[in-house]
């Protein structure tokens, strides 16, 4: 149930081209995306761009080429995978993660990039500036970092009791570091103290919330990472089964069974990337094209984990939330 109109107009146009029209062209414009995580893990988030790409004319294998390159959640392979397609002369290079951005502008500073990240570009080192990007560098940040102060007071409303907040990370990301200080300093304003537990593969995931538990962690806050991202189904299982109330930075998680996300669209960023990726293809540079914003945050509780939790949410969420699960 929808407390607000939440418009999420993601639509795949290439399915509706004849066979005929969607040949391969010669000489078509390729498109390629170096993704952090996997094509599996991915969909919605491909859908999304090509919706973006298709606002702008292009349509994927009709007068555009999209070629893949996934690491598969080892964020090690990225600058290998990144130097292979650069080599593969593609026309513009579309980035699913910080550290798959830093990889294609390590590998190239010609080719157009466009960056989907939750971080500062500029503090880490993919721009030089928001408005004036300059290089051959742009894209879309969500700041999702910047979300945690507001996260811990929604965690405070609803276990008050937690004196001490886990946050699960991945410590491959670039970003964990900063993270982990972001949510520790946030922390101080709910005068409550930070556990962090690292997760980077699957086999960790059982070691951290152990952790958490001896640790006697009150409460849970989950990192935005593409590896974390793909598993919502392990990690609100293991929430779940340690009674934690958990806070996550996407939707994705309430809707697998999580209690609650409070944070950006990943579809919304991803179709402004698409944008992006056409507009460049149309000939304009990622000089020109000021770092994007996904300002569009929403808030999504789950009344059915709640009651399982012995938990009941304040009507001050209630209010507040762009969805409710029933």
């Amino acid at each position: 149930m929808r407390r607000r109109d939440f418009i999420n107009g993601i639509v795949g146009s290439a399915a509706a081209w004849p066979l005929a029209a969607r040949a391969q062209q010669p000489g078509m414009p390729i498109v390629d995306f170096l993704g952090s995580r996997s094509r599996e893990d991915s969909a919605d988030m491909l859908t999304a761009l090509r919706a973006g790409l298709g606002e702008t004319g292009f349509v994927e294998d009709r007068n555009v080429r999209i070629e893949f390159r996934w690491a598969d959640d080892h964020y090690d392979r990225l600058p290998a995978l990144a130097k292979e397609l650069v080599a593969r002369r593609v026309t513009v290079i579309l980035t699913t993660s910080v550290a798959a951005g830093l990889a294609a502008k390590a590998a190239t500073s010609v080719i157009p990039v466009v960056f989907m990240t939750g971080v500062d570009p500029v503090q880490f080192g993919l721009v030089s500036s928001l408005n004036r990007p300059t290089g051959n560098v742009t894209g879309v940040t969500t700041l999702t970092n910047t979300l945690a102060p507001k996260q811990l007071q929604f965690l405070h409303e609803v276990a008050p009791t937690a004196k001490l907040v886990g946050f699960l990370a991945n410590p491959k990301n670039p970003a964990a570091e900063s993270d982990v200080r972001d949510v520790k300093s946030a922390a101080t304003t709910t005068r409550q103290q930070v556990l962090t537990v690292n997760a980077s593969n699957d086999g960790e995931f059982d070691t951290a919330f152990t952790d958490l538990v001896q640790q006697h962690a009150g409460a849970l806050l989950v990192m935005s990472d593409p590896f974390l991202l793909s598993r919502p189904d392990k990690i609100v299982t293991l929430a779940a089964r340690h009674a934690l109330p958990a806070m996550y930075q996407y939707r994705e998680f309430p809707i697998a069974g999580g209690l609650m996300s409070y944070g950006t669209s990943i579809t919304d960023g991803w179709h402004q990337v698409g944008i992006y990726g056409g507009k460049i293809l149309k000939g304009a540079k990622p000089a020109d094209l000021p770092v994007q914003q996904s300002v569009k945050v929403e808030l999504v509780v789950n009344l059915k984990t709640a009651k399982t939790l012995g938990i009941t949410f304040p009507e001050s969420i209630l209010q507040r939330a762009d969805e409710v699960i029933e």
